[in-house]
């Protein structure tokens, strides 16, 4: 489903000089598997799943996600990649504030012409325990109720993989223990595979395999 080779990710300091944040990190994922990737701040954790996803592209290696090859791709034959195959569950919700509950899980599916969006949404909505949510803003929303939009958004799509980064980030411990029980019981009912960035190893230890990175460097992997 997955699979990163030799990956590394250098930018231009202010000065000129090439800052490298990831240094030749490899691993391969199976379909269904769960992957946690942790490591200190600064090490590198957020840009190895921006590679993966073809978010952003590496300096060197390579990145296949779902048997396609990223590297070559343009920016939007990998938006396209993303559309088709990825769901994303972010740290700061990544809500569209004009809209409501359903119109934003509704976005990802209007943009892949599905003719049942709105229904196909309100389920989701409804699994995700704010079926009496739907017409809220975000505005209107409890962090943690924010959340589990972006978690009916990303499962919306049927992806084959999700990338969550930090998914609890901003939420204290009662919505957050809520929320990662949520994404494990719909990943597994799902079958999706899940790539998870957390500083978290208590959360980490609920994944199938661990990749640990330290400056950048894979330091272990479990």
């Amino acid at each position: 489903m997955l699979t990163a080779t030799h990956l590394s990710k250098q930018y231009r300091s202010a000065n000129g000089q090439a800052l490298t944040v990831l240094d030749d990190v490899s691993f391969e994922l199976a379909a269904g598997d769960t992957f946690a990737i942790v490591g200190p701040s600064g090490s590198g954790k957020t840009t190895l799943l921006g590679l993966c996803a073809g978010l952003d592209r590496a300096s060197g290696g390579s990145v296949s996600l779902n048997n396609i090859a990223l590297d070559n791709l343009s920016e939007d034959e990998r938006a396209e990649v993303r559309n088709r195959f990825v769901g994303f569950v972010f740290q700061n919700f990544q809500l569209i504030p004009t809209l409501t509950a359903l119109e934003n899980v509704m976005v990802p599916l209007e943009l892949r012409s599905e003719p049942r969006a709105a229904e196909t949404a309100r389920q989701w909505l409804e699994k995700v325990g704010l079926g009496d949510r739907l017409d809220h803003y975000p505005a209107q929303l409890s962090g943690g109720e924010q959340q589990r939009v972006c978690i009916a958004r990303a499962f919306s799509n049927t992806p084959k993989i999700l990338f969550a980064d930090e998914p609890t980030g901003n939420l204290d411990a009662d919505n957050a223990a809520g929320i990662v029980d949520l994404i494990f019981e719909l990943n597994r009912t799902a079958g999706t595979t899940l790539v998870l960035v957390t500083h978290d190893p208590e959360l980490a230890k609920r994944t199938g395999r661990t990749l640990r990175l330290k400056g950048g460097k894979v330091d272990s992997m479990s």
